[in-house]
């Protein structure tokens, strides 16, 4: 699976790493967050590493649909449900300084992008009070969004019968702006370091990063991981990492103008791609939706493919060109956790929990580590800045939490106990396939992958979750805390360190 926005090769390679190294800053993480402040401290003067297992815009950053907008779906409505309207405000005000920051760094840079106006519709006459709600938040909250009849979705080639309209957001294409932002860090005289993977962080006796080539020492150290790779403070267990599905399409017939997302039924994500928002040559058409908790579906190929067969529908003549996911997490409140993990001494911090829309709090919460770590007092940071720092954990929120908390330990029992059924040795899967087995109590897990039959322990590594095959991407993935593993056990992203074991 791979996403339309990657076609274009020639990534920055970075520099060599250099273990033992002292540094202003390092940051964790080559996608938009850590780029993006990587780039805001480099130019306040700072002396900053970044360093990735992977390259640059590997993982979430790469995998979005680019859509960069104020209005994001129930978003506003869900956080108005059980908090205030100040943190609505704050929120969207965050997302617009992160949205306007992006916008002027790809102006500077000549990285093209469209103001289009977003949608947040119901396809059926269940869903009209959810956008009324997402209308009511978003204009207590400041926003300029006007209410839809279904009159004014007729030309729509699918079902919408009302919703709410936002002008003048944005859709860009990601990996580019992530490029650019790669490019103007080395350009400052910043270090990128890709291939690298970071295994812990410590602020004691003198903050570093540990990797598998060597430590990094610095003055600050920044997690910009999707969620945390320590544990301290527990937010593993404060966010849920969520899978969702993207595919691009070449369509016959005039694309839709602007973007729009459902806010009933299964999720429905449409968003137009032309040469000025989106690689060379593009005209193309990216649908997205069929989220899940990652590790929690039984047929991740399914959910793809019934968003082809749903374009199909509605868009006759699509030709399938992209197909991918990405993942991120969202807190149980639906605000991004930013700011300094505990235990730290104020030396270590984090991001996490975009809920999916990364490309306006990913440089918001850049904004606000910058402000910290340079010492911008808080008398001079925005009000927004304070009041998400601020903000207080309601009765609802520590529900959610406690639900969620059920769920996984339901999910680790009954993993273990599903894996007692079924013995190794076992017959070799098909191809693409993956099936859990059981060898003297502990869990193996078997796939075949280009003809290539491996088996690994299929107990997560973080906290010993049992793993579950996903046959879209051909992953394990750990259904407690969203983990991920290759075929062959290389960790590939989650609060897990450490790569499986292979077994025989």
């Amino acid at each position: 699976m791979t996403s339309l926005w990657k076609i274009t090769p020639a990534f920055p390679a970075g520099a060599p790493f250099e273990p033992g190294a002292q540094h202003d800053v390092v940051i964790v993480g080559a996608g938009l967050t850590g780029l993006s402040t990587a780039l805001m401290l480099t130019r306040r003067g700072l002396d900053v590493a970044v360093v990735d297992s992977g390259g640059v815009a590997e993982l979430a950053s790469g995998g979005n649909t680019g859509k960069l907008s104020l209005l994001q779906g129930q978003t506003l409505a869900k956080i108005r449900r059980h908090h205030p309207a100040s943190l609505v405000k704050a929120y969207v005000d965050a997302n617009r300084a992160g949205m306007q920051w992006l916008t002027d760094f790809a102006d500077e840079v000549g990285v093209s992008y469209r103001r289009r106006t977003d949608h947040s519709y119901a396809t059926g006459p269940e869903g009209l009070d959810s956008a009324a709600s997402v209308h009511a938040a978003a204009q207590e909250a400041g926003l300029r969004v006007r209410m839809l009849a279904a009159g004014d979705f007729s030309t729509l080639p699918f079902p919408a019968v009302g919703g709410v309209a936002l002008d003048d957001q944005v859709t860009i294409d990601p990996v580019q702006v992530v490029r650019a932002l790669a490019d103007a860090f080395i350009a400052a005289g910043g270090t990128l370091n890709t291939g690298i993977r970071a295994t812990g962080a410590r602020a004691l006796p003198h903050p570093h990063i540990d990797t598998a080539a060597g430590p990094l020492f610095a003055d600050h150290i920044v997690l910009a991981t999707g969620t945390p790779i320590l544990d301290r403070g527990l937010y593993f267990a404060k966010v849920r990492g969520m899978r969702s599905y993207c595919v691009s399409f070449r369509v016959p017939e005039e694309l839709p103008a602007g973007t729009f997302i459902s806010v009933d039924g299964p999720t429905r994500s449409i968003r137009p791609v032309s040469e000025a928002d989106g690689p060379a040559g593009a005209a193309q058409l990216v649908v997205g939706g069929n989220g899940h908790p990652v590790g929690r579906h039984d047929d991740e190929r399914a959910a793809v493919e019934d968003l082809i067969e749903w374009t199909r529908e509605y868009f006759p003549g699509a030709e399938e060109t992209h197909r991918w996911s990405a993942q991120d997490y969202e807190s149980h409140n639906r605000i991004p956790f930013v700011g300094a993990m505990p235990r730290g001494l104020g030396r270590i911090r984090f991001a996490t929990g975009y809920a999916k829309w990364g490309l306006s709090n990913a440089p918001a919460a850049a904004l606000r580590l910058t402000s910290e770590i340079t010492g911008t007092p808080r008398s001079d940071r925005p009000k927004w800045m304070t009041t998400i720092g601020t903000r207080l954990t309601v009765p609802a929120d520590i529900g959610r939490g406690a639900a969620e908390g059920g769920r996984v330990a339901a999910l680790l029992a009954r993993g273990w106990t599903d894996a007692e059924k079924r013995a190794v040795p076992v017959p070799r899967p098909a191809e693409g396939a993956g099936v859990v087995a059981n060898r003297a109590g502990c869990p193996v897990g078997v796939s075949t992958v280009d003809g290539v039959t491996q088996a690994i322990s299929a107990a997560c590594t973080h906290l010993g979750g049992v793993l579950n095959w996903n046959d879209a991407e051909r992953t394990w993935d750990c259904p407690l805390h969203a983990s991920r593993f290759a075929p062959d056990g290389t960790r590939i992203e989650g609060p897990a360190l450490r790569d499986l074991k292979q077994q025989r």
